[in-house]
C-alpha cells in the first residue's frame, strides 16, 4: 500500500515537470517504485515456510528486482502522458501486468528449487489475470489523479492505494497458491543470499527508499505549488499594472494611451476595408462647478455613473474612453455616413438626460459633443482628436447638451477660444475686470434703494467682453471662485467709498457663484471682507440661484442662516426658473425674490406670464419677502407691476448697467431730483 500511494505521489511529479527534471523524477520514481513492489512480493515469499533450508540465487533475485523497476518506469511514463486513450491504457495495463507477472515468477525461480517448483494452470492464469487487471485499474486511477493535489484528492490517492495494495497482494497469494513442491525438494541456491538477512535487507531498504521517494515527492509538491502560486501572483500583478496602465483608474475606461492604440488600428483597418469610422469628443457642461461645489468625492461619482452610462448605450464594437477630467472620447467603427454617427451620439446624449443618482441625489447631466469623420475630417491621429476637440467646443457655444460635426471654420473658433482661454487667466492679474452697478428703483415712489453689481472685462483688444462668453468659461477653468472674490470686496470697497463721498446708504448687490457658496469659510470670508473693508454689513445683499441652494438644502439652509445672522441682506435670483418650490421658501433665511426677466418681457400680453408674475408677488408678500422684478424696459411693464404692488425694479427703463463714474453721477443727479420734489 506504502508502494501504491508513492507511485501515485511520483505519477503526480512526473507528469508536473518537463525535461531533464522529469527524467529525474521518472528515474528515481521506476526505482522506488519497483523497489517497493519487489520488497511486497520478496517479503511474501519469505513468508512462505518450508521444513528446508531456503536461499536465494542472486542473479535471479536482482533479475526479479529489475523486471519491477523496469515495469514501474513504463507505467511512469505512461501516466505522464497528456492524453491516455482507453486502448493504450488497456496495452499498457496488459504489459504492466506481463511485467509483474514476470518479476514474480523470477524471483520464485530463485529459490532453485530441485526438483522445479509446479503451477496450477488455472491459478497461474488467475494470477496473470489479476496482474493485468490491477495494472490497468492502477494505471488509470495514477493518470487520474496525478495533477490534484487537494486534500479531497490526498484521500483518494490513500483510498486507491489500500485497492491497488491489496490487488497486488491478490496477484501475489494467487501465484504463490498456484505453485506446488514436490515432496523431497530441496533449495539449489546454496550459495545464494540467507532468507533471513534477505527478509531483514529488503524490509529496511525498501521502507527507506519508499519513505525517502515519498518526502521528496511531497516535499517537491509543496516547493512547485509555492512556487507555482508565487508565479501566478507575478503573472497576476503584471496583468493588473498591464490593465492600469492602460485604463483608466476612476471609471476603468481605457485611457489615453490605449484609446490612441485602438484609433491607430482603425486607421489600418479602414485603410484596408474602405469603411470609415467617427471619433467622438464629449465633455460634460458645467461639472467643473458641481465637481467645486458638491465635492470631489460627489464629482468622482458622478464620472462613475457617467461612464457606466455610456458603455451601456453604445455598441459592443465601440470604444469609451477617459482621456482626463471630465473629458471622454467615442471610437465608432462602421460608419458609412454621418447619419450613422449622428444616430450614435444621439443615443448618447439621450442615455446622458435621464438623472443621475449620486449619493441620495437626483443630478442632472448635459454633455456636449462634437464628431470628426475618418477620412474626411482627418488622416491622422492627431488630426482627428485636434478636429473633435474643435467640434466639441463649437457644441458648447451653440447652446451645450447638443453634437457638432466639424468643419473646417470652427479651427478658427477653436484657436479663437483658447487665446480668449489665455487672456482670461490673466485678466485678474492684469486687473483687465471691472464692475457696473445697476440700480434697484422702488416701484412706487421711483427712489433709488440699491444697486447690483455686474462684472464686466475690459479686454485691451477686443473690448468690453460680453458675461455670457466668458463666465461660463470661468467656470470651466476653474477661475470662477478668485473672480467672484475680487467682486465681492470690489463691490463693498466701492460702496463704502460713495457713502464714505457723502451719497446715500444704499444696499449693493453682488452675486454669488456656486463654487464660492460652497465654500465650507463663505460666512467668515464674507464677514471678513465687511470689517477688512469697513461697510455695515447691512448695505450688502447677496443673490444666490434657486439650483445653488438646492443642491444640499440642508448645507445651504445653514450657511444662509450665518450669513442673515450677520445683518446680510439674502435674496433668490432669477426666481421660477429652477425648482420654484415653496418648502425652501420657507426653510431658509430669506428676503427678497427676484422674478427673472423672462416672465417680465412679455407681461402686459402675455396671460401665462402675467398669472405667474401675480403669483409669485402674492406668494412672496404671503411670507413677508420683498419682490424685485428684473428686465422692466416699458412703462407698461412697470405699470402692471405697480398694480400687483410689487416692491422694486431694475431694467433700462430706469437705467442700464454704468460704470463706476456714471453710476457715480447718476446717483448725485437722482439725489438731486428727489430733492427737487
Amino acid at each position: 500500500m506504502m508502494a501504491s500511494y508513492t507511485a501515485l505521489n511520483l505519477a503526480a511529479r512526473v507528469s508536473a515537470t518537463e525535461g531533464k527534471v522529469s527524467t529525474f523524477w521518472l528515474a528515481g520514481g521506476a526505482i522506488a517504485m519497483g523497489v517497493g513492489i519487489w520488497s511486497m512480493h520478496f517479503i511474501g515469499m519469505l513468508a512462505f515456510s518450508l521444513p528446508i533450508r531456503m536461499s536465494y540465487d542472486l542473479g535471479l533475485t536482482f533479475l526479479s528486482l529489475l523486471f519491477a523497476v523496469m515495469v514501474s518506469a513504463f507505467a511512469l511514463f505512461i501516466v505522464s502522458r497528456k492524453t491516455v486513450g482507453i486502448a493504450r491504457l488497456v496495452l499498457a495495463g496488459t504489459l504492466m501486468g506481463f511485467g509483474i507477472c514476470g518479476m514474480h515468477y523470477t524471483g520464485m525461480a530463485a529459490m532453485r528449487m530441485s526438483p522445479a517448483i509446479q503451477y496450477d494452470p488455472l491459478l497461474f492464469l488467475a494470477s496473470v489475470a489479476i496482474a493485468i487487471s490491477a495494472s490497468i485499474v492502477a494505471l488509470w486511477i495514477a493518470f487520474t489523479l496525478r495533477a490534484d493535489d487537494s486534500m479531497l484528492a490526498n484521500l483518494k490517492k490513500g483510498g486507491s492505494a489500500v485497492v491497488m495494495g491489496l490487488a497486488i497482494t491478490a496477484m501475489h497469494y494467487t501465484g504463490m497458491a498456484a505453485a506446488s513442491f514436490p515432496t523431497g525438494s530441496f533449495c539449489m541456491a546454496a550459495g545464494g543470499v540467507e532468507s533471513g538477512w534477505l527478509a531483514l535487507s529488503v524490509g529496511v531498504g525498501s521502507l527507506s527508499v519508499l519513505s525517502i521517494a515519498l518526502m521528496l515527492a511531497v516535499l517537491d509538491s509543496r516547493i512547485a505549488q509555492r512556487t507555482a502560486g508565487l508565479v501566478k501572483s507575478l503573472s497576476d500583478a503584471n496583468q493588473q499594472l498591464h490593465h492600469q496602465a492602460l485604463h483608466d483608474a476612476l471609471t476603468q475606461l481605457p485611457n489615453r494611451s490605449l484609446l490612441e492604440d485602438r484609433i491607430c488600428q482603425a486607421i489600418a483597418a479602414s485603410s484596408r476595408s474602405g469603411r470609415g469610422f467617427a471619433l467622438m469628443f464629449l465633455d460634460l457642461d458645467r461639472f467643473k462647478t458641481i465637481n467645486d461645489s458638491l465635492g470631489h468625492h460627489y464629482g468622482d461619482k458622478l464620472l462613475q455613473a457617467v461612464a457606466a452610462r455610456l458603455s451601456a448605450s453604445l455598441r459592443n464594437t465601440d470604444t469609451v474612453a477617459r482621456i482626463g477630467g471630465d473629458e471622454f472620447v467615442v471610437l465608432a467603427g462602421d460608419i458609412l455616413n454621418p447619419q450613422a454617427a449622428a444616430q450614435i451620439a444621439q443615443n448618447i446624449l439621450s442615455a446622458l438626460t435621464l438623472p443621475v443618482e449620486v449619493d441620495g441625489q437626483e443630478q442632472n447631466v448635459l454633455a456636449s459633443l462634437g464628431i470628426s469623420l475618418y477620412p474626411e475630417d482627418g488622416g491622422t491621429l492627431r488630426e482627428l482628436m485636434s478636429n473633435a476637440d474643435s467640434a466639441m467646443y463649437h457644441a458648447k457655444r451653440m447652446g451645450r447638451g447638443n453634437y457638432q460635426f466639424f468643419t473646417p471654420e470652427m479651427n478658427a473658433a477653436a484657436s479663437a477660444r483658447l487665446a480668449l482661454e489665455k487672456a482670461l487667466r490673466r485678466a485678474l492679474d492684469q486687473r483687465e475686470f471691472e464692475l457696473h452697478y445697476q440700480p434697484k428703483v422702488d416701484v412706487k415712489s421711483g427712489q433709488v434703494l440699491g444697486m447690483e453689481a455686474l462684472l464686466r472685462w475690459r479686454h485691451p483688444e477686443r473690448g468690453l467682453v460680453p458675461p455670457a462668453e466668458f463666465i461660463p468659461l470661468a467656470e470651466e477653468i476653474g477661475l470662477i471662485g478668485p473672480i467672484g472674490a475680487w467682486v465681492l470686496e470690489t463691490a463693498c470697497r466701492q460702496n463704502r467709498d460713495w457713502q464714505q463721498q457723502g451719497l446715500p446708504k444704499l444696499r449693493v448687490a453682488v452675486n454669488l457663484s456656486a463654487v464660492q457658496f460652497r465654500q465650507q469659510n463663505l460666512p467668515e470670508f464674507v464677514a471678513g471682507v465687511l470689517k477688512d473693508v469697513g461697510l455695515d454689513a447691512s448695505c450688502l445683499e447677496l443673490e444666490v440661484t434657486e439650483s445653488v441652494v438646492m443642491h444640499n438644502a440642508k448645507e445651504a439652509a445653514q450657511i444662509l442662516e450665518k450669513l442673515h445672522a450677520q445683518g446680510i441682506h439674502i435674496s433668490i435670483d432669477d426666481f421660477g426658473t429652477g425648482y420654484s418650490s415653496l418648502s425652501y421658501l420657507k426653510q431658509f433665511r430669506l428676503d427678497t425674490l427676484k422674478i427673472d426677466r423672462s416672465f417680465v418681457r412679455d407681461i402686459s400680453s402675455d396671460a401665462d406670464d402675467a398669472a405667474i408674475v401675480r403669483s409669485v408677488i402674492a406668494l412672496a408678500h404671503s411670507l413677508r419677502l420683498g419682490v424685485i422684478a428684473e428686465g422692466v424696459e416699458t412703462s407698461e411693464q412697470l405699470a402692471f407691476l405697480e398694480s400687483l404692488d410689487c416692491d422694486e425694479y431694475q431694467g433700462y427703463l430706469r437705467s442700464k448697467p454704468l460704470s463706476v463714474p456714471d453710476f457715480e453721477a447718476f446717483l448725485r443727479d437722482a439725489i438731486g431730483a428727489e430733492a427737487a420734489v
